[in-house]
């Protein structure tokens, strides 16, 4: 199974002739449009399902489906964390609870800003943790601000994931420590000069083999169309 997560920076209905040529099963796209102009620009493409979540009908989170996934919002879903999303879908005889992440500000408190959404988001879907999980979408989040105040920074989540056997792909396969990525998947305001690490796929072990892969989009294929590059996950082990 192929997954990408994408932040395609809007007009998602003028780019997805490029990131369809990666021939995903599923897309997890931030700051996208709102359904039904997704429905009109794909309505050619094959896709199998369009959900979409958000209040400004210009940038939400939208999950698309290119096989049959019966993906469905949890019906205990809380929109403290909006755009922490909690599906369910099933790939083959496998349940597996799929978190569309986008993080964000919080509109009150400002330690419960970006990774303090998504550390809340944690221990409130516990439950559905403790299962087989994929946690993917841009987490605005890197352990390099680690000593800003939140509730819960970017190494309390990655520490909390482990303890359920969820691994980041990319730093599994990269072998590398979080904060000390690589490859960006963020150049701010489009500049090569200031790229960071945001964006992630984490996984529970019984969904990882020795064959998933993970790949980052090169600045030159997606500056044109993203400050955002692709997150590529190839060969989620769903049988």
């Amino acid at each position: 199974m192929k997954i990408i997560t994408w932040n395609c920076n809007m007009a998602f209905r003028k780019k997805f002739h490029e990131i369809l040529k990666l021939k995903p099963d599923l897309l997890v796209l931030q700051e996208v449009e709102y359904k039904e102009k997704l429905e009109i620009a794909l309505q050619e493409t094959g896709y199998d399902q369009i959900l979409w979540f958000g209040r400004n009908m210009h940038k939400g989170v939208a999950v698309i489906s290119f096989k049959k996934l019966g993906l469905k919002l949890h019906r205990n879903y809380n929109d403290e964390f909006e755009y922490i999303i909690p599906l369910r879908m099933r790939v083959n005889d496998k349940k597996i609870n799929l978190f569309c992440i986008w993080a964000m500000p919080h509109e009150s408190e400002r330690a419960k800003d970006y990774v303090g959404q998504i550390f809340g988001a944690i221990n409130f879907y516990k439950s559905k943790i403790k299962e087989t999980c994929i946690l993917i979408g841009d987490f605005n989040s890197n352990a390099i601000w680690d000593k800003k105040k939140r509730v819960g920074n970017h190494s309390d989540v990655v520490d909390i994931l482990n303890q359920y056997g969820i691994r980041s792909i990319y730093h599994l396969r990269k072998k590398c420590r979080h904060g000390e990525e690589q490859d960006p998947t963020l150049y701010l305001l489009k500049k090569k000069e200031k790229p960071y690490h945001m964006d992630y796929c984490f996984a529970s072990k019984e969904l990882i083999s020795n064959r998933t892969a993970i790949q980052i989009g090169k600045f030159e294929d997606w500056i044109k169309l993203s400050d955002h590059m692709p997150v590529i996950v190839e060969n989620i082990k769903v049988k």
